[in-house]
């Protein structure tokens, strides 16, 4: 791996013990990367635009610039690698929390109902991004145009049981 690098083994060693140490620094490296893209696509919100719409723009971009960094958050979260798993899972979570935070703060939700609406963006927002990888342009467009109206359609059920947890509240 170094020799690809364009770098002498020693100078690898010095700096990772070995290939795991090197993954998980690389699964680590992903997640902070998400976590910059999301904070990036929040001051493209502020700026004016739709949350949806400049957020999956935004995801879109990341995994069009970086596709490989994507593929190893996708493949170590399922790998065989229980540290590699656990690691990615980690990172994904901090990316779940972070939105979370938002959503709590922005729509009056409950913690737990702001979790909740996070972890499954999270999810259906991944998978997607799965899927989109190997798609032409024409088709990663329909599958965005789908992916908002999903996210719209899981923001309205939020709002929904937010309403009615309030209403519960006020009995």
């Amino acid at each position: 791996m170094a020799r690809e690098a364009g770098i002498a083994p020693t100078s690898f060693y010095r700096h990772f013990s070995d290939m795991d140490e090197l993954g998980l620094e690389m699964v680590d490296e992903a997640g902070l990367m998400l976590r910059q893209l999301m904070r990036q696509a929040r001051k493209r919100i502020d700026a004016g635009g739709s949350v949806i719409i400049v957020s999956i723009d935004t995801f879109f971009e990341f995994i069009t610039h970086n596709t490989n960094v994507f593929r190893l958050l996708l493949r170590e979260s399922s790998g065989t690698s229980q540290a590699f798993r656990t690691a990615a899972a980690r990172e994904i979570k901090h990316f779940v929390d972070e939105l979370a935070e938002y959503i709590a703060k922005k729509n009056d939700y409950s913690q737990y109902l702001a979790y909740v609406q996070a972890e499954g963006i999270v999810t259906i927002v991944f998978t997607a991004g799965a899927n989109a990888l190997d798609m032409g342009k024409s088709e990663r467009e329909r599958l965005k145009e789908r992916l908002i109206l999903q996210l719209r359609m899981l923001t309205k059920g939020g709002d929904f049981a937010a309403h009615k947890e309030k209403m519960l509240r006020h009995k």
